[in-house]
């Protein structure tokens, strides 16, 4: 599944707001006492910076909002203090993760607007175990999309208050264009394509393979979904493997009486193991195991960067 890049559209970053990973240049004019460079500390405050009363909190504050506070600083020390605060570097900014049922799991430096069609245009598009849902994790400390930090403190709270902010989109509504289902990405964002549950498909069948579906579906559909019966498999049985807690119970299933309606088509669930038997072969004395994917767990693998300018 590929979708189509629509071109740019209006971002709403607040890109002249200080964020984490940010380098930020202090001209105290007329005076090289009080000039500084640096960055913040995990709580958002000005990183080393001397002369001020109090250190100064500057997370998701502008560059002129940044100023002022030290020029207020200041002030008892100096006389009408003139400051300049410029961000000269932005580079060092949280990535955006976009992982899941993706062709290409990235992570992506972003230095300019973007939105979700775009990453996953450049990610190279759905596969098909997606589950038809999108989940983007905002943390509210690290976009600065509505400056919560302000508000956080006017109102007593602390950054540590603030959750982050969830919201799940459905891939058909971006498929379908709207545009509330196609938001602005930001620094720091977690975007997972969710995976559909797999049932897996073993033995004699065309294409022994995990069958990824949205709906509920049926043995003889599932079956049907791995290439259908081989020539190996006309012993005409399958078994169904499904745990239960930390029991596997198995079912056997007569394909013949099921081809004719005369047996009931079993709804599976997900992590059920079908195995449908060869010819001349005894059934399994144990359960299959199924290997897992690694590289399907997130926290297991450090994900290619790319810088989106």
């Amino acid at each position: 599944m590929r979708l189509q890049n629509t071109g740019p559209q209006e971002f709403r970053s607040g890109d002249d707001l200080v964020h984490f990973g940010d380098i930020i240049d202090i001209d105290v004019q007329g005076s090289f006492e009080y000039d500084w460079r640096g960055s913040l500390t995990p709580d958002g405050f000005l990183d080393g910076f001397e002369g001020l009363e109090e250190p100064l909190f500057a997370l998701c504050r502008s560059e002129a909002e940044v100023a002022a506070g030290i020029e207020r600083s200041l002030a008892r020390i100096l006389r009408e203090p003139k400051v300049v605060v410029r961000i000269v570097d932005r580079s060092n900014r949280a990535v955006v993760r976009l992982d899941g049922a993706v062709r290409t799991p990235t992570r992506f430096q972003v230095r300019r607007p973007v939105r979700l069609r775009e990453l996953l245009v450049l990610s190279g598009g759905l596969i098909d175990g997606t589950s038809g849902e999108i989940t983007i994790v905002r943390p509210r400390d690290l976009s600065c999309q509505s400056k919560i930090a302000p508000a956080a403190e006017k109102s007593g709270m602390s950054l540590s208050d603030n959750g982050p902010i969830v919201t799940n989109i459905k891939v058909s509504d971006l498929l379908a264009g709207k545009i509330e289902a196609d938001p602005d990405i930001l620094s720091g964002d977690i975007v997972s394509v969710n995976r559909a549950l797999p049932i897996y498909v073993i033995g004699a069948v065309a294409n022994p393979r995990p069958v990824y579906s949205r709906e509920k579906m049926t043995l003889s559909r599932v079956i049907s979904s791995a290439g259908g019966v081989s020539k190996e498999g006309e012993s005409g049985k399958a078994f169904i493997f499904r745990r239960s807690g930390p029991e596997v119970r198995s079912l056997e299933v007569d394909l013949a009486r099921l081809k004719a309606g005369e047996s009931i088509d079993e709804v599976l669930q997900p992590f059920d193991i079908i195995e449908v038997v060869a010819k001349g072969a005894s059934r399994s004395k144990f359960p299959p195991v199924m290997a897992t994917d690694e590289s399907s767990d997130p926290y297991n693998r450090v994900l290619p960067l790319r810088i989106v300018d």
